[in-house]
């Protein structure tokens, strides 16, 4: 299937939803400045010298107003950047048409189906006949994949004449991949294979993928060099508000992404958290501060002193299914943690929702495939589905994707963005200043701890703090 994609106003492609509503993107994007410390103070530092002259960046992250003012941040440091999301919810399609309409070329927009999500993605990666970009920033590692598997069927395909499979996986998004990368082999055989050569790194925010990217680089597989964001100082440090914000809509004063969704209360519920690690903590919390009572699921037997000593109980889910109103999953990169089978014993309009970026966690296909199940739609991404044989349902959001994405307002401007987004930047400049090196190879990299402390003292003048300073006898 091709991607149709417009020429904007100006000579940039893009593909975004409505472009007549880039004035209002223009106008929540220069709101979201106003919280983004780290990243204006980018500009303002590093701007006039233009350390990213030159270079090519592709993003695959939630197309968000936060996420505008990294891309112009990229932009103003003298980079070029094409974009795309990393769900297929996520986008906020008036900050996509601000961005597309004066900055970058977009291709995305909120509600894609799979196919056109990946079509975007090979879009954002296609720079024209010179190869593909040099920088990626990645969030889920789907365009790092995107090219690790076209380079696989590139050398498959030149030295065996074999074309990818489709059929051969079981995920169906890996189908639809190697769809893409079998219709443009025979065009262009060596398109993936020069994108790698071409490229110096990526920077990758989501936990799973990080884990993945540790995989690769283990069984020799990984292509070029990494940056892991996941876990600098100043993205976990800030997790507790962003985690609160995450489910509660980005506005702290209510849960407002649940609401939002399904039109219910939370104080009084009972709601089932699936993990209390360093997400399930805050989630638990959020939860409990709104008025629910709070039961956790747990493999992990710290992590279930750690609740109990909260005062939260730890339960199985097979303990508490039938019981619980709302269910949270926070294990986002694991797979049927919700199966079909826990959702027909659940309570009838019980909630279901996933926090991870990922869509494995609660089994939607076998929910999909279920004999005589009814979807029934009264909210966009809120499907109730009935189960036949009991007439009950459950109300599912945002497909199982990620819920604050899909129901709430984009990401906490300073709580997540600009202390991600910032390690994301600086992430960028330090593999494009040591391109020529030799210091990166082709492994995994924790962000330097002098970069981790440059985000936190972008952020400072902002918020009105002052540091003290050692004298070298203190220091000493």
């Amino acid at each position: 299937m091709a991607l149709p994609v417009p020429m904007t106003t100006i000579p940039r492609e893009s593909k975004v939803k409505d472009m007549s509503d880039a004035d209002f993107g223009r106008l929540e994007i220069e709101l979201a400045e106003d919280q983004m410390a780290a990243l204006m103070s980018c500009r303002s530092k590093f701007g006039p010298s233009q350390p990213l002259k030159g270079a090519r960046i592709t993003g695959s992250l939630h197309m968000t107003t936060q996420t505008a003012v990294l891309i112009e941040t990229l932009i103003a440091l003298g980079a070029e950047v094409r974009w795309c999301s990393s769900n297929t919810f996520s986008t906020q399609d008036h900050a996509a048409a601000a961005i597309a309409r004066d900055s970058a070329a977009v291709f995305t927009w909120k509600g894609e189906t799979p196919q056109e999500y990946w079509r975007c993605k090979e879009r954002a990666l296609d720079w024209g006949p010179g190869g593909g970009p040099d920088l990626i920033i990645d969030d889920g590692g789907d365009a790092t994949l995107l090219i690790h598997e076209g380079v696989k069927a590139e050398e498959a395909y030149e030295n065996a004449g074999s074309l990818p499979d489709p059929a051969s996986p079981d995920n169906t998004e890996l189908q639809i991949v190697l769809t893409i990368i079998r219709d443009g082999l025979e065009t262009d055989p060596k398109r993936y294979r020069k994108m790698k050569e071409r490229l110096v790194g990526v920077s990758e925010a989501a936990a799973t993928a990080v884990k993945r990217l540790y995989r690769m680089q283990a069984n020799g597989t990984l292509l070029f060099p990494a940056i892991n964001v996941n876990d600098s100082v100043t993205q976990t440090k800030c997790s507790c508000m962003k985690q609160f914000q995450n489910l509660c809509g980005c506005r702290p004063s209510g849960p407002d992404g649940l609401l939002m969704a399904a039109n219910v209360e939370i104080a009084g519920k009972v709601a089932v958290v699936c993990g209390y690690g360093d997400m399930g903590k805050d989630h638990a919390a959020a939860l409990k501060e709104a008025g629910a009572r709070v039961i956790v699921t747990e493999i992990d037997p710290i992590c279930a002193l750690q609740a109990l000593m909260k005062g939260i109980e730890v339960l199985t889910l097979e303990d508490v299914v039938s019981q619980a109103d709302i269910f949270v999953v926070t294990a986002g990169g694991s797979k049927a943690i919700i199966t079909v089978d826990h959702m027909r014993k659940m309570k009838n309009n019980a909630i279901v929702c996933n926090t991870g970026p990922f869509d494995k966690a609660i089994d939607m296909p076998g929910l999909e495939s279920f004999p005589g199940v009814k979807r029934i739609a009264f909210n966009p991404q809120t499907d109730r589905w009935v189960f036949p044989d009991t007439e009950s349902g459950v109300i599912v959001l945002a497909e199982g994707r990620l819920v604050n994405l899909g129901h709430a307002t984009s990401h906490p401007s300073l709580a997540t963005s600009s202390c991600s987004f910032a390690n994301h930047a600086v992430a960028q400049l330090e593999m494009w200043m040591e391109r020529d090196t030799g210091k990166y190879e082709k492994n995994v990299y924790a962000l330097p701890k002098h970069l981790d402390e440059t985000v936190a003292a972008l952020h400072l003048g902002k918020l009105g703090a002052k540091l003290t300073k050692l004298s070298k006898e203190h220091a000493d």
